[in-house]
């Protein structure tokens, strides 16, 4: 087993930089069924661009590497104490290269281990098999669409469906439900597991393990083959769309397993996963623990043939009527009042990253720099250090919402025009925006080697002691483009996309399966 902790090496940055072949095929008819000219043809095009762009540089593909998670099946006999060592030790040197970001965080006080490691980090789950090899699989889920799992307790009423019963059209009505309240947020175009039955953890268990099946394959269950099939066909229909901009395409896959359950309960848990779907295995070798061969298809036997993402916007531009507009930081009123909902805009100029704990601290206490006129962009990036300074490996954009408490005061309290992250954000930042004068751009989600080739230098950093997600770097940047989803004028695209798409859920009220 000399070569097991090298072998895991490698599967953690497989999964974390270069995207399975089958998961890329999806993708490239996504790209085939949504109109190019369209925000979200101009998002697919970006994240095809990206998905090249992380393979070339042996770079995660998106910023928020997630919960390393391992099923690991062994032969009878096999150490697994020290298995469980030397994945460990696998996950903090991928960890120190730059492969996956700084994750694990201390529940009570907060603080970064730095290495990936800690309670629960990274999680690895063994089962022992029959068979003389090794299989070891891993997923890497990020908090945005981790964030988007949803469970459901049966008999119940569902908003927008109505009551769903423990059969068959029950389990539907969850499923159609848990793809409408993901929205953008999830990162979508998305993929989901499915969990019926067990109790509340076995069933979130099970859901997950869905998303380690083939894109491609076929349930063996010809009642939930029938089911997953129906729900591509109509998940799509709700009009989400990619980053949840409107479109032909809000699922790109759906895979449901069961399991028995007490006769009290009947959970369905859905466990939703971004279009950066990170997930790969590899068959070991049991004595040496070399790599016999891979789980799923090699990315780079699948180019992804994506139309330039630059000639996407030009479509976009011309066929809704919006400008492309560069603006240079700091930001004047004036130039925030002139944007609406569906300007390009092109940002340079100095930056500021800031998530959860910089929105929380920044609450009660002063800024380290003057944010007047500034561009907060909502961003754990992942970082390393040289001896030319800190590098961008990663940056791309994570979900806003969860800043909807602060974000408004924020504003207020700092004299802020900008702020960019994904999947929108709530009334009260939308009245802020419209009062004070600023505006929400929308960024690609997962796109993290797209948007850090924007950052040219990175000029300083404050709040290390947070950990480096959760600090606030301040990164000079060129090019940065994203949309304007939520004006200074009262208008914002994820409540009107919110709004239709719910009223298109009452068409699937009506039983389907008897």
């Amino acid at each position: 087993m000399q070569h097991f902790e090298q072998s895991v090496y490698n599967l953690i940055v497989e999964t974390s930089t270069n995207l399975p072949g089958d998961v890329r095929k999806v993708i490239q008819a996504a790209q085939e069924a949504e109109d190019r000219a369209t925000r979200a043809g101009l998002s697919l095009s970006t994240i095809a661009t990206n998905i090249e762009m992380a393979e070339c540089n042996v770079s995660p593909i998106c910023q928020d590497t997630g919960m390393p998670t391992f099923i690991v099946h062994t032969p009878v006999g096999a150490n697994q104490i020290l298995m469980k060592q030397q994945i460990r030790s696998a996950i903090a040197r991928a960890t120190k290269d730059g492969k996956l970001r700084t994750n694990s965080v201390d529940s009570l006080t907060g603080s970064n281990t730095g290495d990936n490691l800690g309670p629960g980090t990274p999680v690895i789950h063994f089962e022992q098999w029959e068979k003389d090899d090794i299989d070891v699989r891993l997923i890497l889920k990020g908090g945005g669409c981790e964030n988007k799992n949803v469970q459901y307790s049966l008999p119940m009423e569902i908003p927008g469906l109505g009551k769903a019963g423990r059969d068959l059209d029950g389990i539907r009505k969850c499923i159609m439900h848990a793809v409408y309240q993901a929205q953008g947020q999830g990162c979508s175009a998305g993929f989901i597991g499915v969990g019926i039955g067990g109790d509340r953890t076995t069933g979130y268990e099970l859901a997950k393990q869905q998303l380690f099946r083939h894109t491609d394959d076929t349930n063996e269950i010809p009642e939930l083959a029938q089911l997953e099939d129906y729900v591509m066909e109509n998940a799509n229909k709700l009009g989400i769309g990619t980053m949840g901009f409107g479109g032909q395409v809000t699922l790109l896959g759906c895979k449901v397993g069961v399991m028995n359950r007490l006769p009290a309960s009947y959970f369905v848990s859905v466990a939703y996963n971004c279009w950066a779907y990170r997930r790969q295995g590899v068959l070991l070798n049991a004595e040496s623990g070399e790599i016999k061969s891979w789980i799923y298809p090699n990315g780079s036997e699948t180019p992804m043939k994506s139309k330039a993402a630059d000639e996407a916007a030009e479509a976009v531009t011309e066929n809704t009527a919006r400008r492309e507009v560069v603006l240079n930081t700091p930001l004047t009123e004036e130039d925030v009042r002139s944007l609406q909902v569906g300007d390009i805009v092109i940002i340079n100029g100095e930056m500021h990253t800031g998530r959860d704990a910089i929105h929380h601290h920044l609450m009660d206490h002063d800024a380290p720099i003057d944010l007047n006129g500034s561009v907060i962009y909502h961003c754990g990036p992942v970082m390393l250090k040289d001896e030319n300074g800190w590098q961008v490996k990663a940056a791309g954009p994570t979900t806003s919402i969860r800043e909807e408490p602060y974000q408004g005061d924020i504003i207020k309290k700092f004299g802020i025009r900008a702020v960019i992250g994904k999947g929108g954000m709530g009334p009260k930042t939308l009245a802020a925006l419209q009062e004070h004068g600023a505006v929400y751009l929308n960024a690609i989600g997962g796109a993290a080697q797209y948007y850090a080739e924007c950052f040219k230098n990175v000029n300083g950093v404050d709040f290390m002691e947070f950990g480096i997600p959760e600090a606030m770097w301040h990164l000079q940047t060129e090019g940065f483009a994203a949309v304007v989803t939520m004006d200074s004028h009262g208008n914002s695209l994820h409540a009107e996309v919110d709004k239709d798409s719910f009223a298109k859920l009452a068409q699937f009220k009506e039983p389907v399966f008897k």
